[in-house]
């Protein structure tokens, strides 16, 4: 569809066309988006080290198979950089394409990678063999963030079917294939392809909505510190019954340490880590209740607005314990015991500055003389989104005409802590985060899934945006923008 020159009135046809040729687009191609998602929810790209990278490989060339299908990219390819250690990172996919008459630039970030999928007895449904039930596909990626890569797909043909040669917009793809293992090749990919990628317009399609029916522009995401705390008392293991009651076991000290994290309500107790003052909108503790999967009489913890809890204050967690299991107990003092900590950042704070204040609280309340030790530390920033621009006010308006229902501005409790390295590599660069989960998507959790009605919308959202920055300049836009805004 060639673009319409003359009056406003021609060019308001023109456009009113290309939409009304987008939403018919996105509809009679739903179910090729959701095959599309069912072929690649079923290959087990499990990035952590444990798992079968061939796997991941093999995610990356399908995801590569699906741009190149599209016909848009001037070139499309799977690529990897190097971590901090020197080692090949997973692979990536990078496809291109050249703006062209002064329209921006966007690059659609999601991830091919997923999370281990736990016990196949916690599932309804094998996690790796995608099932509709209802109105939702289970399985492991089917949410996060396999969807996050199909909506892209799905928004780049509609883009190629309604604009065809006329389509001056240029855009980047970069597929990630190691975000639930850390991002550690994230730098040097960024620094090695900095050219190629640069862009006006970075949506990252990583988070989720408010609920089903509305949907949410991501506009704070708390940042990280995670590390190893392993606890040791005694050089060797020692018969309790000969030594317990004086010689203090390393699970002992690590308890009593452990508790030192928090308040008596399960609020954050380390001088140091700070909350961010963030406005939020109410919420139930019913709702959340809900959300959460909270056992019944199992009451929420912290104080304060139960949103700011989870967008705006700091948390620790203990995710793991290396200890023996119940199975194999003995009777025996432990000299050395591994917890697995991951502490939660407000927007506003430095990671390394919250992970200081750990290490200090960590060490100052040691008992009993119990020796410590910090391993696999890793940080990640907070980030909030700098809501003025010209991107955040067409996104808002593109999810209100694909949703039907006016978006919210919401924080997530959760991390994505490279968003941090695009806005140092890429400072001028306007940072969208969407998603395409819900609530109830269950992601890194069993029985996964994601709603296709939320999928769809999506999609929807993602295109018509696309179709409408597609048809302005970036000197149009940023004129708009000034007077909307």
């Amino acid at each position: 569809m060639t673009e319409q020159q003359g009056s406003p009135t021609d060019k308001l046809n023109a456009d009113g066309e290309r939409e009304a040729s987008i939403r018919s687009f996105v509809e009679r191609s739903l179910p090729t988006s959701i095959a599309d998602l069912t072929d690649l929810v079923r290959i087990p790209s499990v990035s952590w080290d444990s798992f079968d990278p061939a796997r991941v490989a093999d995610s990356a060339d399908a995801v590569a198979a699906l741009f190149e299908a599209t016909g848009v990219f001037d070139s499309v390819d799977v690529a990897r950089a190097k971590t901090q250690t020197g080692e090949s990172g997973q692979p990536a996919v990078l496809a291109t394409r050249a703006a062209r008459n002064g329209r921006p630039t966007v690059l659609l970030y999601a991830h091919h990678d997923v999370q281990p999928p736990g016990s196949d007895a916690d599932w309804q449904s094998p996690p790796f063999e995608p099932t509709v039930r209802g109105d939702r596909l289970y399985g492991r990626g089917a949410a996060d963030d396999k969807a996050g890569v199909v909506s892209h797909v799905a928004a780049v043909r509609a883009l190629a079917d309604t604009f065809g040669d006329d389509l001056d917009l240029g855009l980047v793809i970069f597929i990630e294939g190691e975000e639930e293992f850390g991002s550690n090749s994230f730098v040097d990919f960024l620094e090695t392809h900095r050219d190629q990628m640069a862009a006006d317009v970075i949506i990252v399609a990583d988070s989720d909505n408010w609920n089903v029916d509305t949907p949410a522009l991501t506009v704070s995401l708390r940042g990280n510190a995670t590390f190893t705390l392993t606890v040791s008392t005694l050089e060797h293991a020692s018969h309790s019954g000969m030594f317990g009651g004086a010689a203090p076991d390393a699970m002992l000290a690590g308890i009593r340490l452990l508790s030192t994290l928090w308040n008596d309500d399960g609020s954050v107790a380390v001088d140091g880590l700070t909350s961010s003052d963030m406005a939020v909108p109410d919420a139930s503790d019913e709702t959340f209740s809900t959300d959460a999967a909270l056992l019944p009489g199992v009451a929420p913890i912290g104080h304060g607005p139960l949103l700011s809890r989870l967008w705006a204050q700091p948390t620790i967690t203990v995710t793991g314990v290396d200890a023996p299991t119940v199975a194999n107990a003995s009777n025996t003092l432990l000299p050395s015991v591994a917890f697995k900590i991951s502490s939660r950042v407000a927007p506003g704070q430095d990671a390394q500055a919250a992970l200081d204040a750990l290490t200090r609280h960590l060490t100052a309340h040691a008992p009993f003389g119990a020796h410590l030790e910090l391993s696999e530390v890793n940080t990640g920033q907070p980030f909030l989104v700098d809501t003025s621009g010209w991107a955040v006010a067409e996104a808002k308006r593109a999810m209100a005409d694909g949703w039907g229902r006016e978006p919210l501005e919401t924080g997530v409790g959760g991390s994505i802590p490279f968003i941090s390295d695009l806005v140092r590599v890429f400072p001028e660069a306007q940072i969208l985060v969407t998603g395409v989960e819900d609530p109830d998507s269950r992601a890194h959790s069993p029985n996964e899934s994601l709603h296709l009605g939320v999928f769809k919308r999506a999609i929807l959202t993602e295109a018509l945006l696309l179709a409408r920055l597609a048809g302005q300049t970036t000197d149009e836009l940023a004129q708009n923008g000034s007077t909307t805004t």
